[in-house]
């Protein structure tokens, strides 16, 4: 099933949602538009029971370029109000990748600039193509990435994204996943390749296991330490309680596949369907 936005293409293959940002002729940058979109997206999918994974990818040369030219034009114009109400509508929509509770792997190349990489520090996971560029590109406007920095500091590694973000050098997809924004590197025409290596690995796990686990992950950094005690072993009871929970652990001692996973045919069939996307 497809369904086509302005600024987006949503397919839907397998259980998984592929997000691809659609404006390759100015290298996907977003405007109010389309960051309206993907805010929109990423909420009604974390309501989607019957999928397993999101892949949010770019059409086209690059990934993302940031923010689009004649936004940033209209940006001088706007008074300090309209650039605060501005500003919460772009955090919305790195917090609505952010907290979707499914998986969502980023798959980038081309060039990652500005604002696209707080799409980067939303996901999950990320692949890089080899040959993708990095900048953090704002300071040398006169501006700060300072709406995305929310979500590059609770990812990123400090002493490595700390020097990036102050001097808005280029960087490589070996300085990104040094970063921690990046988790693999692919060869360049790859990248598709790594995603769906990636996306087997989560059709072998509980789904809401999965689900669960990355709530659990969002959470604790605002809980304190009686908090995370109390929600850390009510999730273990609830898990181990759980329809799923007891497949899992009867299927590992019955030395038998759980019901979710896939056979080796179904996934070799799925490969070359996802392949198509």
């Amino acid at each position: 099933m497809k369904s086509n936005m302005k600024f987006l293409v949503l397919a839907e293959l397998e259980h998984v949602a592929y997000v691809k940002l659609n404006r390759p002729e100015v290298r996907n940058a977003f405007n109010p538009e389309m960051i309206a979109e993907i805010t929109q997206i990423f909420l009604d999918l974390d309501g989607r029971q019957d999928l397993r994974a999101v892949v949010l990818q770019g059409e086209g040369k690059s990934f993302c370029a940031g923010a689009d030219l004649n936004w940033m034009k209209e940006m001088i114009q706007f008074s300090l109000e309209k650039n605060r109400e501005d500003s919460l509508q772009l955090f919305a929509m790195f917090e609505a990748i952010s907290s979707c509770s499914l998986p969502v792997i980023g798959f980038v190349h081309g060039a990652v600039f500005g604002g696209a990489l707080g799409l980067v520090a939303a996901c999950d996971q990320v692949v890089a193509e080899e040959n993708t560029l990095f900048c953090f590109s704002e300071v040398k406007l006169g501006i700060a990435p300072a709406v995305i920095s929310a979500f590059v500091n609770r990812k990123a590694v400090q002493g490595k994204v700390r020097p990036l973000m102050l001097s808005a050098v280029l960087f490589d997809s070996i300085a990104a996943m040094n970063a921690g924004l990046v988790s693999e590197i692919a060869p360049s025409g790859e990248g598709r390749a790594a995603v769906q290596r990636i996306l087997h690995e989560y059709a072998q796990c509980g789904p809401e296991a999965v689900r669960e686990t990355k709530k659990l992950l969002n959470d604790l950094n605002k809980l304190s330490w009686d908090q995370q005690r109390l929600r850390t072993t009510n999730l273990i009871a609830e898990r181990r309680c759980s329809e799923e929970g007891q497949e899992g652990l009867k299927s590992f001692l019955e030395k038998r596949e759980p019901a979710w996973r896939k056979s080796l045919n179904e996934v070799l069939m799925e490969k070359q369907k996802n392949d198509k996307v």
